[in-house]
């Protein structure tokens, strides 16, 4: 369900039945003079999209807003907007602090901006994570009181950590392509692999008849089709449907 358009009661169901509350981030960064600026998040969206309508899910307004980088191209007249990921902080953590305040326990974030270097981390999803890790601390601390974690009741902190029901849990980043599931799929910028997904997604993002002949990382374009980028939804579907513990299942009763 998109929260947005949530009625209270539907809130207290997703907090009661633990559903994953899912932010789409992203960044707004030039793709070529063939490609929507905000391919990056309309990725992200276009896939929650698909596996809002099959599970319980809550999907959160997207963040656009992210670090872009001017690597690609200065942004006059281009459209890549970038916000530092100084600015990010303070924002990521109040928003996932209210998240927390509200009862959810069950938080992802998924991006898809430079994520090849994931696990290393780059500015956008770096920012994020270290929000996520200093909201769950201030949360944990205001709810409990300092040395909540040397108290009794956290004897079994390690074996909670071992099945994953720890506190560090309740926020996940995730990227929409992991190399993992991937395999056999170009990932690139602006070219083949990123075409072809917003192709299938939203075809009309991309114009392949402006694909410009200066721009190196956007030639493969030319071979972009929808068939390929409907190959790629479909692995980041099972992907995504793994990462986030849903089933390919719909379930609207419990949702009225």
């Amino acid at each position: 369900m998109r929260y947005e358009l949530m009625l209270p009661h539907q809130i207290r169901t997703a907090i009661d039945g633990n559903w994953p509350v899912v932010l789409p981030l992203g960044v707004l960064e030039y793709h070529g003079e063939h490609m929507a600026v905000g391919m990056d998040t309309l990725a992200v969206t276009g896939i929650l999209e698909i596996l809002e309508s099959e599970a319980d899910l809550v999907v959160l307004p997207p963040f656009h807003y992210g670090a872009a980088s001017y690597a690609v191209v200065p942004p006059k007249r281009t459209g890549t907007l970038h916000v530092d990921a100084e600015a990010l902080m303070p924002v990521a953590k109040a928003m996932f602090t209210g998240l927390l305040r509200i009862g959810f326990r069950n938080i992802h974030f998924v991006i898809h901006h430079q994520t090849e270097n994931f696990t290393a981390g780059m500015p956008t999803d770096l920012a994020f994570k270290l929000a996520a890790r200093q909201a769950i601390f201030a949360f944990l601390e205001a709810e409990r009181g300092e040395g909540w974690w040397g108290a009794e009741s956290m004897a079994d902190y390690y074996q909670q950590h071992s099945t994953g029901d720890d506190p560090f849990n309740w926020i996940k980043a995730h990227p929409l392509m992991p190399s993992s599931a991937m395999e056999g799929y170009p990932f690139d910028h602006a070219g083949q692999g990123e075409t072809s997904l917003l192709m299938a997604l939203l075809p009309e993002g991309v114009d392949k008849s402006r694909i410009s002949e200066d721009q190196w990382y956007s030639w493969s374009a030319r071979e972009a089709s929808i068939e390929l980028g409907i190959k790629g939804r479909d692995r980041i579907l099972a992907h995504l449907r793994q990462a986030l513990g849903v089933e390919r299942a719909n379930a609207q009763g419990a949702r009225n």
